[in-house]
């Protein structure tokens, strides 16, 4: 049977301390309280008492700022103009997502990838998400494996260079003072995304850095790039739904089963319950298919998600992504290729850009004629 979304005004399940990490019930503490920063993103760090736990400030001062201004004084314009489109790569919403794309605002929002469930294919849509933003923005895109896993993750999907990993970039982190400092130790993609992959030495020199290590360095690292996406560990721990909760965009992964749909909507009911009703409200529910053709009792169960989930989206299934080999979103199907393109921007609708704005930089304009009536609409009957 599945399991039924919470009705309004009804109570939510009680935080297990086993899942919380900790005493259940809002995370409204001071140390723990949400606050946005100038560009109207939140952003984690860790306590300066040095506690291990995640507390959330601003990074900036609230002062007043204009985003259009600091977008058009700041970035030049071949950083401005929205990419070519590749092949395979047509119609209106691709063409919103690389305006939307090439117009996000400074400040880097995070998009945190998690889940309720292990093995349901987070590194895959990290790898496969990121490897389209790649292709869509014109300035880097950085991912970070964060899943403290010793093994798998994203190194399988877009391959390696060199022997650098995530260890290395949050150990060094003073040091990386720039873009060309952080893709020295970062895996390059088929598509051109950036990605510090998880370490797989345990020993008493390095080890996987667990997710209060990493949550620093990512604070410092989204000052110089325009995106970047967190591949999480599962979302059981007090820590992992904190940084859900101050990301731009919580993208949760769920396998094409009743069971793993199930848990998804249980974790979006905890999170509500634990005050993140906001984290809830704008998440993105990515379903992995498993096989071609998903049962009656898959499909029923999505549309129940859709009542609990900002939105939810369907990845078909495609033997490119069921194998370990790095991933170029490219010369996936056609279903995946447009699966991927809904994911993007949903996604891309939740982050701070002006769309319209980069159609402009472009010669001529008129080349996103359509796209610009589009977004139009959009906004009006927003």
């Amino acid at each position: 049977m599945v399991m039924a979304a919470p009705a309004a005004g009804s109570s939510v399940p009680e935080v297990e301390p086993s899942l919380a990490s900790g005493t259940g019930g809002p995370i409204t503490s001071p140390a723990t309280a949400m606050l946005r920063n100038g560009h109207g993103l939140l952003v984690p760090t860790v306590d300066p008492q040095g506690s291990m736990e995640p507390s959330w400030h601003e990074a900036h001062p609230a002062t007043p700022a204009d985003d259009n201004q600091i977008w058009t004084s700041q970035f030049p314009a071949h950083v401005r103009a929205p990419r070519t489109l590749p092949r395979g790569f047509r119609g209106s919403r691709v063409e919103r997502v690389w305006l939307r794309a090439a117009s996000v605002r400074p400040g880097c929002p995070v998009l945190a990838v998690s889940s309720a469930d292990g093995g349901v294919g987070r590194s895959t849509v990290v790898a496969a998400l990121g490897g389209l933003l790649a292709l869509a923005c014109p300035q880097p895109v950085l991912a970070v494996d964060v899943s403290a896993r010793a093994w798998g993750g994203l190194v399988h999907r877009v391959g390696r260079r060199n022997a650098a990993t995530v260890w290395d970039a949050v150990r060094d982190m003073a040091l990386l003072t720039d873009r060309l400092q952080v893709q020295r130790l970062a895996q390059l993609g088929p598509t051109g995304l950036w990605t510090l992959v998880g370490e797989v030495e345990l020993s008493a020199v390095r080890h996987p850095p667990t997710v209060g290590e990493t949550v620093p360095f990512v604070d410092h690292v989204r000052t110089l790039y325009p995106l970047l996406l967190l591949d999480l560990p599962t979302a059981d721990t007090r820590q992992v739904w904190q940084v859900l909760g101050a990301s731009a965009v919580p993208v949760l992964v769920a396998r094409a089963s009743r069971d793993s749909l199930q848990h998804s909507m249980r974790l979006l009911a905890r999170l509500r319950g634990v005050g993140l009703a906001e984290a809830a409200d704008r998440s993105v529910l990515a379903v992995v298919a498993t096989s071609p053709r998903p049962g009656c009792d898959v499909r029923a169960a999505m549309r129940q998600a859709g009542d609990t989930a900002g939105e939810v989206l369907s990845l078909p299934y495609d033997r490119a992504l069921a194998q370990p080999d790095p991933i170029d979103v490219r010369s996936l199907g056609r279903a995946s290729r447009r699966a991927l393109v809904e994911l993007a921007d949903a996604v891309l609708r939740r982050c701070p850009c002006d769309p319209v704005a980069a159609a402009t930089v472009v010669d001529p304009p008129q080349r996103w004629e359509q796209a610009v009536r589009d977004l139009t609409l959009e906004e009006g009957t927003a």
